[in-house]
Order: C-alpha cells, then sequence, then structure tokens
C-alpha cells in the first residue's frame, strides 16, 4: 500500500503541476552494475526523476522529486528540493528545501559543506544525486559583481550512511564487545540547534572567488567509546565498549578562487574547521576521543591538450597539534586526475577520472564511456576499479570493483 501511495503522489504531482503550466523536464534511468570477482549484481537500480519548475518576473517554484526502484521491489522516493524563489531589485530571497554548491573543487568537499552528503554508495553516484538537499532559508544580495550571501537552516540534517547489510558498510574492529547507544545521536530542530553560512563572492577580469563561513554541526557523528574495565584480577581488563555516537558543532572559514593564466586554469580551495573530533588509541583515555582543528585544502589545474579535456588536484587534510595517538594520519593526501575527450560531434565521450590516495596507497579508476542517441537518450558503460591496501579510503572497497551499464532517457 505504501508503495501504491508512493506514486500516486508522484503521479497526482505531475497532473497538477501541469494544470498550471509549468516547465516539466526530468529522466528515466536505469543502473546495473556487476561485481568483478563473483559476477553477482552489485546495483539494479530505476530511477525517476521529476523536475516541476515555473519562472516568472517576480517569483518561481521548483519540486524535484525521485523514486528510486531497487530489485527487491522496494522504493525509496525523494525529495531532493522543493522551494520558492522571490525576486527584488537588489537581492534574491529563496524558501525550501535546496541543494547548495558551494567551491571550485571536483570530486571533494571543502567549503561545499552547506548540503550534507548521501554516502550509503560512497562516491559512486553522480555528485548532484550525492548532495541531500536541506530546509534553509538562502538569501542573496547583489553589488555590481559582487555577491553576498546568507544561508539559514532552522533544522540539522546528517548525512547519509550505509547500513549493516550494505556492501559499502565496512564492519568496525573491537576489542572487545560494543555496545551502541543513538540517543544522543538526533539534534533537535530549534533555534538553539539551528545552523549558519555566509559567503561573498565576487567575479572580476581576472579572477573569481569566494570568502566563506560557517556555524554548523559535523555531518558525520563522533563515536564516544566509553570502556569497561574488569579489576578483580588485579590487572585491568578490558571487557566491554559502549559506544555512543554524537554529533559536534563545528565552525569553519575558507574561500576557493579560479583564474586563466595563458590557457591554464588555476583553481585553489582552503578551510579551517575549528572543534572537529577524532578517535584516539590513548589507553589511558576513558573517551577515546581528541578535539583538534584542522585544514583542508587544495590545488587544482585545468588545461587542453589538442581535443583532450585535462584536470588534476593535489589535496591534503592537515590535523594542528598532533597527537600520536590519534587514529587519523596527520596529513592525509589525494589527487585526483581527470581526462576526457569528445568524438563524433560530441555524440560519443570518453572520460577517465581517478582519486588516487598518495598516503593509503590505494586509488579508484573510473573509466567510463557515453554515447548520445540524440539529445533525450544515452547509453553508458563505466567501471568502477578499486585498488590498494585494504586499510586505506578506497583499498577498503577492492571487493567491490565492477562493471556497469546505465540507460537513461531524458525528457
Amino acid at each position: 500500500m505504501k508503495k501504491i501511495a508512493l506514486i500516486l503522489i508522484i503521479t497526482g504531482f505531475a497532473f497538477l503541476a501541469n494544470a498550471q503550466t509549468p516547465d516539466i523536464s526530468g529522466y528515466l534511468r536505469n543502473y546495473t552494475g556487476v561485481l568483478y570477482d563473483t559476477g553477482d549484481f552489485a546495483i539494479i537500480q530505476n530511477t525517476f526523476n521529476l523536475n516541476v519548475e515555473k519562472r516568472g518576473d517576480k517569483v518561481a517554484f521548483k519540486a524535484n522529486p525521485m523514486l528510486y526502484h531497487y530489485w527487491s521491489d522496494s522504493l525509496d522516493l525523494r525529495l531532493r528540493e522543493a522551494y520558492l524563489d522571490m525576486y527584488f531589485d537588489n537581492f534574491d530571497l529563496r524558501i525550501g528545501k535546496q541543494q547548495v554548491v558551494w567551491g571550485k573543487a571536483d570530486g571533494t568537499f571543502i567549503t561545499d559543506v552547506v548540503s550534507p552528503l548521501n554516502l550509503t554508495e560512497f562516491l559512486l553516484p553522480d555528485f548532484d544525486e550525492i548532495r541531500t538537499g536541506v530546509n534553509a532559508v538562502k538569501l542573496d544580495y547583489y553589488l555590481g559583481d559582487n555577491t553576498f550571501e546568507v544561508i539559514y537552516m532552522p533544522n540539522f540534517t546528517p548525512a547519509e550512511l550505509p547500513t549493516g547489510n550494505s556492501m559499502w558498510y565496512i564492519q568496525p574492529e573491537f576489542p572487545a564487545p560494543a555496545t551502541f547507544d543513538w540517543s544522543k545521536s538526533e539534534i533537535k530542530p530549534s533555534f538553539e540547534n539551528s545552523e549558519l553560512f555566509v559567503k561573498y563572492s565576487a567575479i572580476t577580469s581576472k579572477i573569481d572567488f569566494e570568502i566563506m563561513g560557517g556555524y554548523t554541526w559535523d555531518d558525520m557523528p563522533t563515536m564516544h567509546v566509553n570502556k569497561e574495565i574488569d579489576m578483580s584480577s588485579g590487572q585491568p581488563v578490558l571487557t566491554g565498549l559502549n559506544i555512543t555516537p554524537k554529533h559536534h558543532r563545528l565552525y569553519l572559514g575558507g574561500g576557493s578562487f579560479s583564474t586563466e593564466i595563458k590557457g591554464f586554469v588555476l583553481r585553489g580551495e582552503a578551510a579551517y574547521y575549528n572543534g572537529k573530533y577524532f578517535q584516539t588509541e590513548d589507553p589511558t583515555a576513558v573517551d577515546a576521543i581528541t578535539e583538534k582543528d584542522y585544514l583542508h585544502y587544495l590545488a587544482g589545474l585545468d588545461f587542453n591538450v589538442g581535443n583532450v579535456k585535462l584536470s588534476t588536484q593535489f589535496i591534503q587534510q592537515y590535523i594542528l597539534d598532533y597527537d600520536e595517538n590519534i587514529t587519523n594520519e596527520e596529513t592525509e593526501n589525494t589527487m585526483t586526475f581527470l581526462a576526457r575527450y569528445d568524438m563524433f560531434r560530441e555524440t560519443l565521450h570518453l572520460e577517465l577520472f581517478s582519486y588516487i590516495g598518495l598516503t593509503g596507497e590505494d586509488a579508484l579508476i573510473r573509466p567510463k564511456v557515453t554515447y548520445d542517441f540524440d539529445d533525450s537518450f544515452s547509453l553508458l558503460l563505466g567501471s568502477n576499479i578499486f585498488v590498494g591496501e585494504r586499510t586505506g579510503r578506497f583499498g577498503q572497497y577492492q571487493d567491490n570493483s565492477m562493471l556497469y551499464f546505465k540507460v537513461k532517457y531524458n525528457f
């Protein structure tokens, strides 16, 4: 009954919207992936994406429901965006559920932290699907080529993580039996618990740049670990762990820029995070976490060699005032590489995108070929190849390397 209700909601919404003559677009997509190691299906997913938009001189609206259907005949209905725009002489106002994209980075999130991430399939979905819509009021004030942006979010939305029955869930190893208490992981909607982001951006003839700041919650919960110690033998013996996931406040500030120099596009982005908690292996600690500030930054370069578009980035996370008991490395270095070539009047697209974990000595390699039959119908054949040590960010998923195929119809 629930599945039927979901379908009726989408169908009725589309019919109602069509009666008001808005612009309707979207797509139907089949996505099938097969694991290299076993030949098992990693995913069979059908997606219906609907965009309903109407723009006027003073107001506009957009609604974007998405329906995912999986092999088990389960349905997952998501309202990715649903907002109202109002236009004034010097400023715009957007109210409702919306996705916010900040920064200049490709494939990584440094100042692009307003919209939390859906990591239930790691980093494999398209990035407009990885970002989760948030309930917010967004104000953009324009002064010449300068824009001042303020975003107020009345309720906190955490990142979505894979559950225990997912191929993307990595079971943590504990030295003793562990119990979880999720009672403190929820942040109740209130003015005190709301989030605030601000950004100043400017576009000049030589450089585009942004400066941002935020008072937010960490989208990823910190696992507070309390130890149960048995002293009956005269020596401390670890008998159990009580783990309490909690979200903590973060203050952050940063910015990004891009500029062109003789045919090369140079990009940079950086953010300073205050209030981040890290896990530790300190045997004397009652609660095995510590609070440290950290930096997250990148430098990127985009250029062409003939008709081949190339891009590379160096990304680093650096923990300040490092403690040797922290389970994370003091610095984590990653590079990305992108090559794209369009053929046959831009109907055949060859692309290679890779994450290269310099610290973890691992990588995610993603080649794909896309063929556009016309403006509405396309076929995509690709691969997700995880290599490296199982302790690395990408190498831990080496059993999930797959070949995948997508058929997509746009309307």
